[in-house]
């Protein structure tokens, strides 16, 4: 007798994998001027030319102007697939969502423009057989999830409006997966700490705030108690496994949805750090609701079956990028142009 895993491969659609196509690649980014995505654009471009990616948002940065850029809302599913078709896209790449503690501002908003743009982009690749990237988060998780080495199949029950979006993201990407042969993939992305982009509503931001601060002040009050341990990684590590799993052939994949980590720390810890290179350095802690949401996140990540599949490996630990964003920053503080305004 088939089982049950056995037979749903068997009737499901084939999925079209990323790696697979011969044609030259046509991605479109949605929120490619966010945090994440104006890092992510410029180094796909690198990858796979600049005329393969199509950057989008509902605002352009300066930054997003020095490529190809178009208007997307991608609440507006019309608009969107005269996008796909226009541009001639086999692949979306799903930024476009509002963040951890700007969700708790505006649940509404939230709940709009996360469930209905994957739900978009989702319908979209299934009308066009497109290829789908969207992430998730650690804020998928909440106060009944295991918050030690937490496990990529565990008890989701978010507290968050962000962490609610982000489950249905998971879960619909699946089901198009299983139902319909959508090549959709994804990871859970921890606190992703950036030397490009300023912070923009996350409950992890106090990890870049922290920089800035410590150059310019050399003291910072942290929004989280000392010894709130989160998972963490640096740009570099976050752009390498999104690129990895992306590339990754679908016949190595076992599930959709991957942890990935690099380093989990606390506020202290982070402080002690910046500290070996900035001995003067202080930072004294008054938390605020966002110290609530972090106690419903995980305080380390198991992304073993990412390393197994389709191995994924951080560079970063956190001495590392201590050492790396303070070079980073503190070139970039010289000057003041190339700070760029809060996107997320």
């Amino acid at each position: 007798m088939m089982s049950a895993s056995r037979l749903q491969r068997a009737v499901r659609p084939a999925a079209r994998a990323f790696s697979q196509s011969t044609n030259p690649r046509r991605i479109l980014v949605t929120g490619g001027t966010g945090q994440i995505g104006m890092e992510l654009v410029p180094f796909m471009r690198q990858l796979f030319g600049g005329d393969s990616i199509v950057n989008s948002d509902i605002k352009a940065s300066a930054g997003a102007r020095d490529g190809h850029f178009v208007y997307c809302d991608v609440q507006d599913r019309d608009n969107m697939a005269r996008i796909v078709v226009e541009q001639g896209v086999d692949t979306i790449v799903h930024m476009a969502s509002l963040l951890s503690a700007v969700g708790e501002a505006n649940p509404s908003l939230a709940l709009a423009v996360n469930t209905r743009g994957v739900q978009n982009v989702l319908e979209l690749a299934k009308q066009h057989q497109l290829r789908v990237f969207a992430p998730s988060t650690i804020a998928v998780f909440g106060p009944s999830t295991p918050q030690d080495e937490t496990p990529d199949t565990t008890i989701m029950r978010p507290t968050t409006m962000y962490g609610l979006t982000k489950v249905h993201v998971e879960l619909l990407g699946e089901y198009y997966y299983n139902k319909f042969g959508v090549d959709f993939r994804s990871v859970r992305y921890p606190g992703i700490i950036s030397s490009e982009a300023l912070p923009g509503g996350g409950t992890t931001d106090y990890a870049v705030e922290i920089f800035y601060e410590a150059l310019k002040h050399g003291k910072y009050t942290c929004f989280l108690q000392p010894d709130a341990k989160l998972p963490m990684m640096y740009m570099p590590d976050c752009l390498k496994a999104t690129m990895g799993l992306i590339n990754a052939p679908n016949e190595c994949l076992s599930q959709r949805t991957y942890n990935i980590t690099a380093v989990s720390f606390t506020p202290e810890e982070m402080v002690a750090s910046i500290q070996k290179v900035l001995p003067g350095f202080q930072c004294d802690y008054k938390p605020d609701f966002r110290q609530q949401i972090a106690e419903t996140w995980p305080r380390s990540l198991d992304d073993s079956i990412a390393r197994r599949d389709w191995n994924w490996q951080h560079d970063f630990d956190l001495d590392r990028m201590v050492e790396d964003m303070l070079v980073k920053l503190d070139a970039k503080l010289a000057k003041p142009e190339l700070v760029v305004e809060e996107t997320a």
